[in-house]
């Protein structure tokens, strides 16, 4: 039983439609709605949502990286893709111009990260490593988890991208 709104692609072979090899693998909300419903049910774990396209190439790297990280944190969060065209609704709320966004939610509420980059709502690239994507997600979980807001990430990333 799946509720309105939302689509799981597993039965979906790669490369259909123009999706990534391993966004199918990740369940898909659909709507406004299905967004709203997946934050607000979730009572006990983390909810990450990547928005973003299937075929971005920064999203497919994202797509690979939350896939493969899924079984290892399926205790403490679940995981969600968000096509930013076919849902609107939030671009201009959780300011999506990024070409692929990750945001977490806890108890319906924003958990912001402090990543070292100045920007403390939303982590704006691609994420390459797994290792590091289980370890934010579990520090998002452990902060929230003490009513925290805003969680200190144990990277910092103010570095990244330093030409």
């Amino acid at each position: 039983f799946r509720s309105p709104g939302r689509r799981v692609r597993d039965a979906q072979p790669p490369g259909v439609r123009g999706s990534s090899a391993m966004s199918y693998l990740i369940p898909h909300l659909d709507s406004g709605w299905a967004v709203d419903q997946a934050i607000l049910n979730e009572e006990s774990k983390v909810v990450v949502i990547r928005f973003g396209h299937d075929w971005d190439p920064d999203c497919m790297v994202v797509d690979e990286v939350l896939s493969g990280v899924m079984e290892d944190v399926k205790n403490f969060a679940v995981i969600y893709c968000v096509d930013k065209t076919e849902v609107p609704d939030f671009n201009t709320m959780y300011e999506l111009y990024d070409s692929v966004t990750v945001m977490f939610f806890f108890r319906n509420k924003h958990i912001m990260i402090d990543l070292g980059t100045g920007n403390n709502n939303k982590v704006n690239w691609a994420f390459d490593s797994k290792q590091e994507m289980i370890d934010l997600i579990e520090v998002v979980y452990r902060g929230a988890k003490k009513g925290r807001g805003l969680v200190v990430s144990p990277k910092d990333y103010s570095t990244k991208y330093r030409y």
